[in-house]
């Protein structure tokens, strides 16, 4: 129990500023795309915009990924959640058979 309640509890400041980061350029590119797409035609300039802040998301997609990928915090607390799913797993399986 005390090693669940430490992953549970271990939260990396850095990856959740980054996925509100991501979640923000995220919205903000789907508002947009909702807006200019009710405008027909789409004007050069509102395709170029959707095109900047598409790729912001997909900047800041990779910065988390690579984040993630390189921070031992997360990397520790991604483990444990996996552990988790295939122990789950494991006991729905036992159960159902």
């Amino acid at each position: 129990m005390s090693r669940q309640l430490s992953v549970e509890t271990a939260i990396c400041t850095e990856h959740q500023r980054l996925t509100e980061e991501c979640q923000r350029a995220l919205e903000t590119w789907d508002e947009h795309r909702a807006e200019f797409c009710q405008t027909r035609p789409i004007p050069t300039e509102a395709g170029d915009e959707l095109l900047r802040l598409q790729a912001k998301y997909a900047r800041a997609q990779s910065v988390l990924q690579r984040h993630t990928h390189n921070c031992l915090l997360c990397q520790m607390v991604a483990g444990a959640e996996q552990q988790d799913y295939r122990n789950n797993s494991d006991t729905y399986f036992e159960s159902v058979l």
